[in-house]
């Protein structure tokens, strides 16, 4: 080892552990101090062998290094114990500069004077965390120093001394990390997002950006860690956070909020048909099966989005509002996004009333069954019905199930509604002349009851009906994982002799695997497929082939949903599926009006509907602005579709007249007038409507408030709008 007595001899101002605190070595340095120019003093009672011996003994404990250098900062001296740590030798870092052996500050995020400008400026530091610079080493060092001077106050050199802090830095990492990132997951915390969103909508304020934030919440997550434990809940969970970074991709801006709900950030985008097909990525994803030690779980999500300036402009807000519409995509059958609007704020208010009244709706008998025929495809012959409960509310007139389900599911009123709808499908069926088939919907909740095939057998006895004439529909939700309790249960309702159809096959949790073992009769394939077969360069045809050779192969029937027009029935038949549902044959009807078809002898159905497909059309009564030519009229949409609307409100208007139609809270929407009939005209939408996640259409983009405040005081009281001519005038009817 190089001689360290040469730290404290040939005239030195000071020890370089002065002032440091380190016991023994700081009374010496104090000792030793003195103003520049002056002699050195001797230490009294302290020889220089001792001193000599006691420093280097410090050295060899590991405890911490000396360093020194000449005018120019090169090394004239450092401890070859940390020289080895670095690569190298004492001998063969002499001569290189002192700053050579550590990283530039800027290159690991430090906000402090740097080395080069400190001794440039001839300045002592002390315990300055420095990152060493040679490769493979990844130590933190903490570097102090004093320059010296010579007899005429020149600067001679440095000496200082340095202690290895990795650890505590590594420790401050870590706890660093956990303050900002979810320890499960790796992705950002509550805190960590909050801040990164505050700040994000505070610089896009400023300069009149937009930013999207969408709410997830994992659907029937519970249950994975009511039946496989905690454990299997986390590896869940992490799964769940790969998912999320592969449709996302920016690590920084996907968080976890705790337990099973996260918040995504995506800044500069408004594109509501963009965002939309996320947020149906995003639940397509997460509802595929997952692999949890060894055991196969399915579980969904649910997503409410927020986009601002439009939804709010701050993040208390914005994030307000993203939960409120999620609340709603929950509400409406989770498993879907909704955008935020104005509207939910009391829709909120409105189903915190209808669980309420729901409770006492059975007592209040105002729940019925209605009836939809499913008919043979090749013969147009009704062989069974599927009961559909309804609810006609005193005030509000008929709920959808749509509606009020998702409300008893969460209030644990679904098993209660769930057994009055078989009690009476059975009694009613019980009466119906011939043999028709009932199929009853069964829901996860009350198939994870184990008292569900007492309760139908106890209807089926009840109503005195063969239970060759039941049929349970049941989603492929309840396969949450391949566990006994299922087959079991599956294996009590076969032995009470009842049909079993699997209902909605396809959408998103299908699996060939439980289909072996599962005692299936039907597989119900979904609307969805059906809608979109007919479409040109759609693979939803082969789709449902597959389905139908699968089925075959099985020995299961299948049954074709919602089909409304010849050309989906046409194709269904070419496909060989063998029962057909829709309202080509019938929408649902009451028990008196079907029993008049079933005294009647056999029941057959002429189909009936449009010759194609059409986009879908909303029925409706919602009042709107038209604007044209800077004035604004009122007017009524009857219905409405991606492509166009029909109106009412304005009399004698020439076609090929052109508006803006102004849905509210930003959605303008250029249309032109196609068809015009007094005080109604069908008009086309310039661009496209999207889907805004309930089951009804938005705009795809929306007017900033921005650039409406920025119009508002250009042209006070008034927004200036495109403005087009008409060839003849037209009056408000």
């Amino acid at each position: 080892m190089d001689n360290p007595s040469r730290i404290i001899a040939d005239g030195q101002d000071q020890d370089p552990t002065e002032e440091s605190g380190r016991g023994f070595f700081g009374k010496l340095g104090s000792r030793m101090a003195r103003p520049r120019g002056e002699a050195p003093a001797v230490p009294s009672g302290l020889d220089t062998r001792e001193a000599h011996l006691l420093l280097q003994n410090y050295e060899e404990s590991g405890r911490g290094w000396f360093w020194s250098t000449d005018a120019k900062g090169r090394i004239t001296y450092i401890t070859d114990a940390v020289a080895r740590l670095m690569g190298r030798t004492g001998t063969a870092l002499l001569g290189t500069p002192f700053t050579d052996l550590f990283l530039p500050v800027d290159s690991h995020g430090e906000r402090q004077r740097t080395l080069p400008f400190l001794m440039t400026k001839q300045s002592k530091f002390d315990e300055l965390p420095l990152r060493s610079a040679f490769e493979g080493d990844d130590r933190w060092w903490a570097i102090s120093g004093r320059p010296w001077f010579d007899q005429s106050g020149a600067l001679a050199g440095y000496r200082g001394s340095g202690t290895d802090i990795t650890a505590q830095r590594r420790s401050a990492e870590d706890a660093s990390r956990l303050a900002l990132y979810d320890s499960l997951t790796g992705l950002a915390n509550r805190f960590n997002i909050s801040k990164k969103l505050d700040s994000t909508l505070a610089a896009f304020s400023q300069q009149q950006r937009s930013c999207a934030i969408m709410l997830l919440d994992l659907d029937r997550f519970k249950q994975v860690n009511d039946t496989l434990g905690h454990p299997a809940g986390d590896a869940l969970l992490k799964q769940v956070a790969e998912r999320l970074l592969k449709i996302v991709g920016d690590k920084e801006m996907v968080s976890r909020l705790g337990g099973d709900e996260f918040q995504i950030i995506l800044p500069d985008v408004e594109d509501r048909g963009k965002l939309g097909d996320m947020a149906a990525d995003i639940i397509g994803s997460l509802s595929q099966p997952y692999s949890v030690e060894g055991s196969r779980c399915i579980i969904g999500a649910s997503v409410g989005v927020a986009i601002a300036p439009f939804d709010g402009q701050t993040s208390d807000d914005l994030v307000r509002n993203a939960d409120l519409a999620l609340y709603a995509a929950k509400g409406n059958g989770r498993g879907r996004f909704r955008f935020y609007s104005s509207d939910l704020h009391q829709a909120a208010e409105d189903r915190r009333a209808l669980e309420e009244d729901l409770r006492d709706a059975l007592v209040r008998g105002e729940m019925e069954l209605t009836y939809q025929p499913v008919v043979q495809a090749k013969t147009n012959l009704v062989t069974g019905v599927e009961a559909l409960i309804r609810w006609t509310h005193p005030e509000r007139g008929v709920i959808s199930p749509s509606v009020f389900v998702p409300i008893a599911e969460e209030a644990n009123l679904i098993w209660p509604l769930g057994e009055w709808v078989l009690r009476k499908a059975c009694q009613d069926a019980a009466r119906w002349p011939g043999d028709l088939r009932v199929a009853v919907n069964v829901s996860p909740i009350q198939f994870a009851n184990e008292d569900l095939p007492k309760v139908v057998a106890s209807a089926l006895g009840a109503a005195g009906l063969s239970p060759d004439r039941l049929e349970l529909e049941i989603t492929e939700s309840v396969f949450l994982s391949d566990s006994a309790e299922t087959a079991r249960m599956f294996k009590a309702l076969k032995d009470i002799g009842v049909r079993l159809a699997l209902d909605d096959f396809g959408t998103g949790y299908s699996s060939l695997g439980y289909l072996q073992s599962a005692p299936f009769d039907k597989i119900k394939i979904d609307q969805s497929f059906v809608r979109g077969a007919t479409v040109e360069g759609s693979r939803n045809a082969a789709i449902i082939a597959a389905i139908v050779a699968l089925a075959e192969a099985l020995d299961m029937e299948t049954t074709a949903e919602g089909i409304e027009s010849h050309d989906q029935l046409d194709l269904i038949r070419n496909l060989h599926v063998s029962h057909v549902q829709g309202y080509i044959y019938s929408k649902p009807v009451g028990n008196e009006e079907l029993v008049d078809h079933a005294e009647a002898g056999s029941w057959m159905i002429k189909p009936s509907g449009p010759a194609k497909q059409r986009n879908d059309r909303f029925q409706m009564f919602r009042k709107v602005g038209a604007i044209h030519d800077n004035h604004r009229y009122n007017v009524v949409i009857r219905n409405l579709s991606t492509t166009g609307a029909f109106i009412e409100g304005i009399l004698d208007v020439p076609t090929g007249t052109r508006f803006v139609i102004d849905f509210g809270e930003g959605q303008l929407v250029t249309a032109t007038v196609r068809r015009s009939m007094k005080h109604q005209q069908g008009i086309e939408f310039e661009q496209t409507m999207v889907s805004d996640g309930n089951g009804g259409l938005c705009t795809r983009h929306r007017v900033s408030p921005y650039l409406i405040a920025a119009a508002t005081q250009q042209t006070p009281g008034h927004l200036a709008l495109p403005t087009f001519t008409t060839t003849s005038d037209w009056k408000a009817s």
